[in-house]
């Protein structure tokens, strides 16, 4: 235990040294300050404190040769955590004492510690530790062996366990300065940089800045051109007036090495540094020292920045900080610049389209109010500019606001909605037209846009084609039945041995057959999309379904000898459907993948049950030419057949019914294809909750649902 009159004097040095050390917060000085207090009171020629920061990495350093400062390098300091005595205190956290330097492995001899030159010494080294976290070592080396013991080494460990605090402090606070000089260059950069968006403004604010920053006599600006070479396209400073327009090819030079390596470097004596090349030399321009830096905006590379020859003679040790932040700040100004230019070239281009738009473009306030109208505007609607001026949206038409939202809401969230309604034009008329409605920004104002397409011509083709629809259905369904009825009496009356006959009669039912299929599907098309309910449902089974319409449209397939694979035939449930409508539904689908499928082709029909057990669903599967992805979606609509060499004929109702049938039920239709690759279409029916079972009879030609008797 130490004695009273040890420690009084112990803890009196201790009080000084903390004084010595606490009174100043620059780190260099709080070092100095402490190496010499170590070498005064525990002894010693020389001596030597390296700091680190939190990753245990050497940010700092002070060596004392007797009274005298020496420089170090960022080598020297690898070297001095890295191996030697201090190496091993860095690692153990641990004090230690070395005798004589020349019996103990932990000692990094050097040239000097040779016997004819300085020889063995004495040398102790301790941890400085401040609150947990290791801040540095302190080194004593005496020139004669054995100069050192415990005494000292524990002596010299109270000096460094009441200084660690200090040391963290004057690091933490030298670190808080220099941080705050770069943001300050930083800010300073960002606010010149940014009062442009110009781009020859730009650049020369950036080399402006850069210059300033680092107080250099040269900075060129290359950016990335489409074959990734760089090329100057700025340069200001002495002798700067030939580095614009200058190439250097895509990966060569160091210019290079930073686009690739997205990491600044300094070169700081380009004569003693092999990597400096005739490459990197801009012009015959005199490079002494240079610094390059990448210009980067989210997160890729798109040019360097150059610095060259500082003024002081060498780059300050925080020059690649500042340069790296001003390289990404130039990066997201020129990415900002070009993005201006752009939106102005587009802004000017969308200008003519909406002036020389072939359908109305009006452009509105959130209150509804037109704020600017394209000249077809003016002509549909017959107001003059000045007057729809005047007006708001819904007094030109009636807002669909179930589309819209109540206030617009839905085109405030950014969703586009299309409907249809009426323009009413300045003479009291009606014109119908479909309109388009999005949020959009016109002129750095925040509004909705309106395009109004007159539709008038397919209105009367509508109509039209609903008379087309209503004659087929209405004139032709009563004679189309008497020729059916007469069919069937015919086939009754008709001797069975007459093989021609038969076969005649034959094609002439499936013939009707296929027109009934038609009247009835363009019938139920009209049913089903004024709304109403499908009522004549049972429980059917689908394997006898599915197994019916392949049937019936087998004669089809072998006359294309295509062959058509039913995996419909195992057990499922029954659905609940109206079994003529979806016995149609597969007939459509099947004759569809017939028609589209090339001679000895193959035809896949398939049913699986649901994964919750809620709906049997089918599969249709043709290895035809396949549907355009941009077609697949006005497939199922009304009248509309694909265009293209050897696209089938037809009216273009058989998807369109196939889709209302099975919504109706409360399924699903859609579509998967791929151009010369083939289709599939799949659909989904309700397994059905109902009791009521019975089997599909062919009945004089026709499916019938008898149900099972009681």
């Amino acid at each position: 235990m130490m004695t009273e009159s040890r420690t009084r004097p112990l803890l009196e040095l201790l009080v000084r040294v903390s004084r010595e050390v606490a009174t100043a917060l620059d780190l260099r000085t709080v070092l100095q300050r402490l190496l010499f207090a170590a070498l005064q009171y525990v002894g010693g020629e020389r001596g030597s404190i390296v700091v680190m920061d939190d990753n245990g990495k050497p940010v700092d350093a002070t060596i004392v040769y007797g009274r005298q400062f020496h420089d170090h390098t960022t080598q020297q300091l690898r070297e001095t955590v890295e191996k030697g005595l201090a190496g091993w205190v860095v690692q153990n956290r641990q004090p230690a004492l070395v005798p004589d330097t020349s019996r103990d492995d932990r000692w990094l001899r050097r040239a000097d510690d040779a016997a004819d030159k300085s020889g063995p010494k004495s040398a102790i080294c301790v941890p400085l530790v401040a609150r947990d976290k290791l801040v540095g070592v302190l080194t004593l080396v005496h020139p004669v062996p054995n100069s050192f013991n415990e005494e000292h080494m524990n002596l010299m460990q109270a000096i460094a366990d009441q200084a660690s605090i200090a040391v963290l402090n004057a690091r933490l606070y030298t670190e808080t300065q220099r941080t705050a000089r770069i943001y300050s260059a930083l800010a300073e950069g960002a606010a010149a940089i940014n009062t442009s968006l110009e781009m020859p403004d730009v650049l020369r604010r950036i080399l402006t800045q850069t210059m300033q920053a680092l107080q250099v006599e040269t900075v060129a600006l290359a950016l990335l051109d489409n074959k990734d070479d760089l090329v100057f396209h700025a340069a200001a400073g002495n002798n700067s007036g030939s580095i614009t327009g200058q190439r250097i090819r895509a990966g060569q030079a160091l210019a290079g090495v930073v686009v690739k390596d997205k990491y600044g470097l300094i070169i700081p004596n380009t004569r003693l540094d092999s990597r400096f090349t005739e490459e990197d030399k801009l012009n015959g321009l005199d490079m002494r020292a240079l610094a390059i830096a990448p210009i980067q905006a989210h997160g890729k590379v798109i040019g360097v920045l150059e610095a060259i020859n500082p003024t002081t003679g060498t780059f300050d040790p925080d020059a690649l900080v500042v340069m790296s932040g001003l390289g990404s700040l130039a990066g997201s100004t020129i990415e900002n610049a070009a993005l201006f230019e752009r939106l102005q070239k587009a802004h000017q281009h969308y200008r003519q389209l909406f002036e020389d738009s072939v359908d109305m473009i009006l452009i509105t306030d959130w209150n509804g109010k037109v704020l600017e109208a394209n000249r077809e505007a003016v002509k549909l609607s017959g107001y003059s500019l000045v007057e729809l001026h005047q007006i708001t949206i819904d007094q030109l038409h009636e807002v669909n606001w179930n589309k819209t939202g109540l206030n617009f809401e839905t085109l405030k969230n950014g969703k586009g909605c299309q409907y249809e309604s009426g323009i009413l034009r300045q003479d009291g008329t009606s014109l119908p037209i479909e309109v388009y409605a999005r949020r959009v920004e016109y002129d750095s104002t925040d509004g909705i846009q309106w395009i109004m397409k007159d539709i008038s011509a397919r209105k009367e083709l509508d109509a039209l084609r609903d008379d087309m629809t209503s004659m087929i259905f209405h004139d032709l369904r009563s004679p189309l039945g008497n020729i059916v009825s007469s069919l069937e009496m015919m086939s009754s009356l008709m001797p069975t041995e007459d093989d021609t006959l038969t076969s005649m009669l034959t094609i002439a039912k499936n013939s009707t057959g296929r027109i009934q299929r038609l009247v009835n599907s363009l019938l139920d098309i009209n049913r089903l999309e004024s709304g109403q309910q499908i009522v004549d449902q049972n429980s059917i089974n689908p394997v006898d379904l599915v197994r019916e319409s392949l049937h019936d449209v087998a004669p089809s397939a072998n006359a294309r000898q295509q062959n058509i694979q039913n995996k419909a035939t195992g057990v499922l449930p029954l659905i609940w459907v109206d079994q003529d409508m979806i016995y149609r539904v597969f007939v459509n689908l099947v004759e569809n993948a017939i028609k589209f499928t090339p001679v000895n082709g193959h035809i896949e029909v398939g049913a699986q049950t649901t994964t919750d057990g809620a709906f049997v669903k089918f599969w249709v599967k043709d290895t035809g030419t396949g549907i355009p992805t941009a077609d697949q979606d006005r497939i199922f609509e009304k009248f509309t057949r694909l265009r293209g060499k050897n696209r089938a004929g037809g009216l273009g109702v058989g998807l369109a019914f196939c889709k209302l049938a099975v919504n109706g039920h409360g399924g699903e239709i859609w579509v998967e294809s791929e151009v010369d690759k083939g289709t599939t279409f799949w659909l989904t029916l309700p397994v059905s909750k109902k009791h009521t079972t019975g089997q599909l009879k062919r009945v004089t030609g026709r499916l019938t649902f008898k149900p099972d008797k009681k």
